[in-house]
């Protein structure tokens, strides 16, 4: 059974809209969040290895020669357009993307059961065309099924690259859309939102992009993905600190995870929405459908 909802009024104060990446440490904590998760866990196995897939993707990135960004024409038309500058939907993945998925397979290749060799030589050996095939396809929010098992090894290498690139602008470059749900640097869906604790934004709500890891505040119970303040409850599973909680709106029927720094300051949208899969259960049972994705799970269910 879902928990008793708890209720939050919106913040109506002037916060600070975005928050950029910080390329020098979001991966590597993540990596430290992932292998604390892991202990224990009944998922442990495959939390450590999420670990050091994320491990891997912080050491492409401080490997990663710098990448241009949007030329200023660019820029301009997006802010004029409402658009995001680093748009996902349109903007090709850098070149670079194609070598870090490479890296990524050879990194991991001895952190693997034997049955998981196969699926790294693949993408290792894979030619440009096809890591392209498979790149499109996920952005476009159509993967094929039968490419299940390389698809979070390709999601992760584009995250590489569109970090880089969401990392090196300047917070003057986005602005606020008009569809609050969608990241205003490169177009993508949530994966969770984040309360966070510290001085500047101490007590406020920023979604988090499931790819460039941008984050961008909107008001506490706004559902993001039909933007209603109507309706919006919290669920946790029974027993848990809170630092995690299923965030649900009855206007459409979605749900988003929510963690809490105040919980648990090592807190991360990326691991412990992964770490906590029994809360999806839950709401998923209750009628509720996910409104944004976690790209390291795409293509299945974990082992």
């Amino acid at each position: 059974m879902l928990s008793q909802p708890i209720h939050f009024q919106p913040s109506g104060e002037d916060v600070p809209r975005f928050l950029l990446p910080v390329a020098a440490s979001v991966f590597a904590e993540r990596a430290e969040r992932f292998a604390s998760l892991a202990q224990g866990h009944s998922l442990g196995d495959w939390l450590g290895f999420l670990g050091r897939l994320t491990a891997a993707q912080h050491a492409a990135l401080q490997a990663l020669p710098p990448l241009p960004g949007p030329p200023a024409a660019a820029l301009d038309l997006a802010r004029t357009h409402h658009m995001p500058p680093l748009n996902a939907a349109s903007l090709p993945p850098p070149a670079p993307w194609r070598d870090v998925a490479r890296q990524l397979a050879t990194r991991l290749a001895d952190h693997v059961p034997a049955a998981g060799h196969s699926t790294l030589a693949a993408l290792a050996s894979a030619d440009d065309e096809r890591l392209d095939a498979l790149a499109a396809a996920l952005l476009a929010g159509q993967p094929d099924p039968r490419d299940g098992a390389l698809l979070p090894l390709v999601a992760a290498a584009l995250q590489v690259v569109w970090t880089a690139l969401a990392s090196r602008l300047e917070p003057a470059a986005l602005q606020p859309l008009d569809t609050p749900g969608v990241c205003p640097c490169c177009g993508s869906l949530p994966v969770a939102s984040i309360v966070r604790l510290a001085p500047t934004v101490n007590n406020l709500r920023y979604l988090h992009c499931s790819l460039c890891n941008c984050q961008w505040n909107l008001p506490r119970a706004t559902c993001p993905a039909c933007a209603s303040d109507q309706g919006v409850a919290q669920h946790q599973v029974e027993g848990a600190n809170g630092a995690v909680r299923a965030e649900t709106c009855e206007a459409c029927r979605s749900y988003l995870k929510i963690v809490y720094q105040e919980k648990d300051p090592r807190v991360d949208p990326v691991a412990d929405d992964l770490a906590s899969l029994a809360l999806d259960l839950l709401v998923d049972e209750a009628g509720y459908g996910r409104s944004g994705p976690n790209l390291l799970l795409v293509g299945g269910a974990p082992p």
